[in-house]
C-alpha cells in the first residue's frame, strides 16, 4: 500500500511489513515530563524506531513520516514538491482553497476531508497498526460572516508514543468537550497568522493551555506575524529556530520545558 518511488535514497519498507502503534498518552493525564535533550533534525531517508519525522511543506501542510514508511500530508492542496510522493494518508479541511483540493490523486489510499454535509461535520478513526488518525471537530466561518458548525477538524496521529496535533483552519477556541477530546497534545502545529484564524491573544490562550512540549508554528504570512506570536509566548515557551523546513521527534527527547520549534517550510523536491 506504500506508494513512494525509490528517488534519491528514499526508502520504503516491503509491502506487508505490518507496524504495531505504540500507546500514545493522548487521553492520559501527564504525570511527567520526559527527558531534557532537544530534537535534532533527519533526511527524508529514514526514520528511526519510535521517532516521528516532520517536514514543513508550505503554509498548513506537513509531511509526517513514520518508522514504517507510512507518510501522511495534512491540509494537503494536491501539490507537496516535485519529488514523488503518493501519500498513504492526507488530510483536509475547506476553510480556504489553500487548505484542500477537489481532485486528490487516486492513488492515494485514505483520504480524509475535515467536514461533512454542512452543519453535520465528519468522524475519522483510522487505524493503520503504526498509526492511528483521529478528528476533532470544530466550527468556522463560513461566508457573509456566518457559521458552519463542525466545519473545521482538529486532526490527531497518534504514533511512536506521541500525540501529534494539527490545528488546521481553527476560528475558535475549542470548548471544554473538544478540550477533552483532544486530550494531552505531545506536539502541535498551530496557525499564528492572527486574523484569518485565530486572532492572537486567543490562540496564544489555546496554546498556553495545551502546555505542548512542541509548538510548531504555521500558516504566518510574514516574519512580522511570526514574531508577533514568539514575543506572545516567551514568557512560558523556549523558542528555537530549527534552521530548516524539518525535525525528527520521540518520546523519550521531548523537551523538558515548552517549546517552540520553528520550521522554515520548503516544498518536497528532487535534489538537483
Amino acid at each position: 500500500m506504500f506508494r513512494i518511488a525509490f528517488v534519491f535514497g528514499l526508502f520504503l519498507p516491503a509491502l506487508g511489513m505490518a507496524q504495531e502503534r505504540t500507546p500514545s498518552h493522548c487521553i492520559a493525564l501527564a504525570e511527567a515530563t520526559p527527558g531534557v535533550e532537544y530534537l535534532t533534525k533527519a533526511s527524508l531517508a529514514d526514520v528511526a524506531a519510535e521517532n516521528v519525522y516532520i517536514h514543513y511543506i508550505a503554509h498548513a501542510s506537513f509531511l509526517i513520516r513514520s518508522h514504517g514508511g507510512l507518510n501522511m500530508v495534512t491540509d494537503y492542496t494536491g501539490f507537496t514538491g516535485t519529488l514523488p510522493l503518493i501519500p498513504d494518508v492526507v488530510t483536509m479541511n475547506h476553510a480556504h482553497d489553500t487548505h484542500w483540493t477537489s481532485f486528490p490523486d487516486p492513488a492515494i489510499p485514505h483520504v480524509l476531508p475535515g467536514w461533512g454535509d454542512f452543519g453535520e461535520g465528519i468522524e475519522h478513526r483510522l487505524d493503520l497498526g503504526e498509526v492511528l488518525v483521529r478528528n476533532v471537530s470544530t466550527d468556522i466561518r463560513s461566508a457573509f460572516s456566518g457559521v458552519e458548525e463542525k466545519g473545521n477538524s482538529i486532526f490527531i496521529f497518534e504514533m511512536a508514543g506521541l500525540c501529534v496535533g494539527h490545528l488546521g483552519h481553527l476560528h475558535h477556541e475549542p470548548d471544554e468537550g473538544q478540550y477533552a477530546a483532544l486530550g494531552r497534545v505531545d506536539v502541535v502545529m498551530a496557525p499564528v497568522d492572527g486574523g484569518y484564524t485565530l486572532d492572537l491573544p486567543t490562540m496564544i490562550s489555546v496554546l498556553k493551555r495545551l502546555k505542548s512540549s512542541i509548538v510548531i508554528p504555521m500558516h504566518w504570512f510574514s516574519g512580522f506575524a511570526l514574531e508577533d506570536f514568539l514575543e506572545g509566548m516567551r514568557d512560558e515557551f523556549t523558542i528555537v529556530d530549527v534552521g530548516g523546513p524539518s525535525l525528527t521527534v520521540s518520546l523519550d527527547r521531548l523537551p523538558s520545558r515548552p517549546t517552540i520549534m520553528v520550521l522554515q517550510p520548503a516544498y518536497l523536491n528532487v535534489a538537483r
